[in-house]
């Protein structure tokens, strides 16, 4: 998640209600709940399997150790729902896995060792999970639809709150995953690129996409020189003309152009020209964030502008351009268009700056938050 901020004051209860339904075809479902207590002194902790104590791990002697408690719970057969109580947590997530248990570890510190979709030697590596991740303080419940590392299972989120008000985030069907990798397998046919190496499989059967940036965990190479066409147009366009980023922060419009091979923002610094690798982590190179404040503005709306390729068509970003206009150009991030196009309501968060949006435009990360939440649903598998 990228630039989550609390979105009003009032205060929330010291408990959150969850409802995690199973809508898979399995009877073998099981959820984790992990993050820090934020009335714990931001401690480490799972929910355990009854679905409300708590457990905070204590600091291990060696790394890998296993986990003192059974924090799997289990969902029930195809149809039920299972209740579960949170109280105020940080970096949240609540896991899903069919047909497996996860093995979590805990190394010292405590700190949690959490499932892998880039390790191979991981316990977890061949089993089908995923995850939504969540926030919730005294400000509001901050939760969201994450395909920033793979896709795999279909979730999908309910928000409702004190006054019963509901916001949903349907995300993808049944059979998403199939869908996603023959779109991946098409666009390799495309252009010969390395979308279909996003496919894991086992057993013949897709398993997880994993994101572009993941990919290159496996191989540093794997996309080579493919954003560089791309990137050579963008800079050649801004020798001449303004580009300019509104930081949607008290730093203004920043204006600038290319001069010297280096794009220059003014108070933001200069930009040079990101590789396959930056484009796709949107972390390494000249979006990597610093001290200055006006540039770490400016790298997310930057960033996203890439992977969205819509560079070559506005001249101002975010508010140049809107989600129709985005993954246009055949040099795209691919993988993120894919994941939009087949989300019920096209949202889901496909890129770690995928809740840039233009002012007063509309959210496509798959995005829900609310000050008051009284009761949040998620449910798996896509039926």
């Amino acid at each position: 998640m990228a630039e989550q901020q609390p979105f009003g004051a009032t205060d929330t209860s010291q408990t959150l209600n969850i409802t995690l339904q199973n809508k898979s075809n399995s009877s073998q479902v099981y959820a984790y709940v992990t993050g820090q207590a934020l009335n714990n002194g931001n401690k480490p902790m799972f929910i355990q399997a009854d679905g409300s104590s708590i457990y905070y791990p204590t600091s291990p002697s060696a790394t890998g150790a296993p986990l003192a408690v059974d924090c799997a719970i289990p969902l029930g057969s195809p149809g039920t729902s299972k209740n579960v109580v949170i109280p105020r947590i940080a970096g949240g997530r609540v896991w899903f896995s069919i047909d497996a248990k996860l093995t979590f570890m805990l190394n010292p510190g405590p700190a949690i060792v959490e499932p892998s979709v880039s390790n191979p030697s991981d316990k977890n590596f061949n089993i089908n999970w995923t995850f939504t991740e969540f926030t919730f303080n005294a400000d509001q419940l901050f939760a969201n639809l994450t395909y920033v590392d793979f896709a795999s299972i279909p979730l999908s989120l309910t928000l409702t709150n004190r006054a019963g008000n509901t916001q949903t985030c349907p995300g993808m069907p049944v059979d998403g995953l199939t869908t996603i990798a023959n779109e991946l397998k098409a666009q390799t046919a495309r252009d010969g690129r390395p979308w279909d190496q996003l496919i894991h499989s086992y057993n013949g059967t897709p398993l997880r996409i994993l994101s572009p940036n993941n990919l290159l965990v496996f191989n540093a190479n794997v996309w080579g020189n493919y954003w560089d066409e791309y990137v050579n147009s963008v800079w050649a366009r801004f020798v001449s003309t303004d580009l300019t980023v509104n930081t949607q922060a008290s730093f203004g419009n920043v204006t600038g152009r290319v001069t010297n091979n280096l794009l220059s923002l003014g108070t933001a610094g200069t930009f040079a020209k990101p590789t396959a690798k930056d484009i796709f982590s949107n972390s390494t190179g000249p979006f990597a964030t610093g001290e200055n404040a006006a540039r770490n503005a400016v790298i997310p709306r930057l960033a996203a502008a890439f992977n969205r390729s819509t560079l070559l068509d506005a001249t101002q970003f975010p508010n140049g351009s809107n989600s129709a206009n985005y993954y246009k150009n055949a040099t795209t991030n691919h993988y993120a268009r894919i994941i939009h196009q087949v989300q019920k309501d096209g949202r889901g968060y496909a890129f770690p700056y995928d809740d840039v949006v233009p002012d007063g435009g509309s959210d496509v990360a798959g995005t829900m938050h609310d000050g008051s939440p009284t009761l949040w649903t998620i449910a798996i598998g896509g039926n």
